[in-house]
């Protein structure tokens, strides 16, 4: 079988995890690496692909590259504010998309988004910490079976220097970010809460506090599932010891989990000692998920549908944050967006 040609579009920070990951498989061959700024190309390069061969062509013009990579597939990974009109460009370009989080940065583009890709054929996934591991593939599970009951709470933290890592940064500019730390490393949170429960938000408070910056630093978030699951997650970016954690409170007993990364998970059952179980298998990162999903082993992890909740409930984040009182996702959007599309609900045991 031949190598999926694929491409890395921003070559920043982040775009270091993309290299590592593709460069390990075996199904894939980095052909491309793009950037409007030649020197952070020639950085993840020297980072990440300083062994790699043949080396991997540089572009500094994204239409460029797809005009002349051939490429299979993209990873992108640029600033927030970018993402929505770089992904309909790589569908466009008859690419499959592996899309940094958070997956846009309005309701309304996510909608656009999640019907470009039905359109299209291809396959997106969303690029989250949590979703593609085994801990959270157990815990969604749990939830979906009901082998702990009924779920009814779930409260959870992250902790992180954010503030100060980020200063100067264009993450703390808002017209570039679309938020803060909530919207930034607090995504990745957030995804962990929306993903798992499997429900639209019907109700959200929240307080935030920008400590002098254009955006969220510390937040503290109350939400109400469609399914009656209530929520509650600290998000602080100004803390110099980073953590996190997540319980996921049922009728029947309570599951604590790695909330940032998936990394360990611990069931407690009435009666019995704390127990770690048997997880399931299969891709555990974006880069593996999107290859398999291309190749027709596996589901998509995280899709554009799950990326629409995510941005109805940031929204109202925000929204309730600046007016002091509750807010509703606006417009009911996900709900129009599919009754006018043949994409299925997120909640559908279907949707992996």
């Amino acid at each position: 079988m031949s190598k999926l040609r694929v491409g890395i579009l921003g070559c920043g920070m982040m775009s270091g995890a993309h290299a590592r990951r593709w460069k390990a498989s075996d199904k894939v061959e980095i052909v491309a690496l793009c950037d409007c700024d030649e020197a952070k190309i020639k950085s993840l390069l020297d980072r990440r692909l300083d062994d790699y061969s043949p080396i991997p062509t540089f572009y500094t013009d994204a239409a460029d590259m797809y005009a002349k990579a051939n490429l299979d597939a993209v990873a992108i990974v640029t600033p927030h504010s970018l993402h929505y009109e770089q992904a309909v460009q790589a569908l466009d370009a008859g690419c499959n998309v592996v899309l940094e989080k958070p997956m846009v940065t309005r309701t309304d583009n996510a909608c656009k988004l999640a019907e470009k890709v039905e359109q299209s054929g291809k396959v997106l996934v969303v690029c989250y910490n949590t979703s593609f591991t085994p801990p959270f593939v157990y815990l969604r599970d749990t939830i979906r079976n009901k082998t702990l009951g009924n779920l009814e709470m779930v409260n959870g933290y992250l902790s992180q220097g954010w503030k100060k890592a980020t200063e100067g940064s264009w993450r703390q500019k808002l017209n570039v970010s679309g938020g803060g730390q909530a919207f930034d490393s607090g995504c990745h949170l957030m995804n962990s809460l929306c993903w798992s429960v499997e429900s639209r938000v019907a109700e959200v408070f929240a307080v935030m506090d920008n400590q002098g910056t254009e955006v969220d630093i510390n937040s503290c978030i109350t939400a109400r599932f469609e399914n009656g699951v209530i929520a509650s997650v600290a998000i602080s970016g100004n803390c110099p010891d980073d953590g996190c954690h997540m319980v996921f409170i049922f009728d029947g007993g309570r599951v604590e989990i790695d909330g940032w990364e998936g990394k360990w998970i611990r069931v407690h059952v009435p009666g019995q000692e704390v127990t770690e179980p048997e997880l399931p298998a299969g891709s555990d990162n974006p880069n593996d998920n999107l290859v398999e999903a291309i190749l027709g082993r596996e589901e998509p992890r995280v899709t554009a549908q799950n990326g629409i909740i995510q941005c109805e409930l940031m929204e109202a984040v925000y929204e309730s944050a600046k007016t002091g009182q509750p807010a509703r996702p606006a417009g009911q959007k996900l709900g129009e967006f599919l009754s006018t599309s043949n994409i299925q609900h997120p909640t559908s045991n279907s949707q992996v």
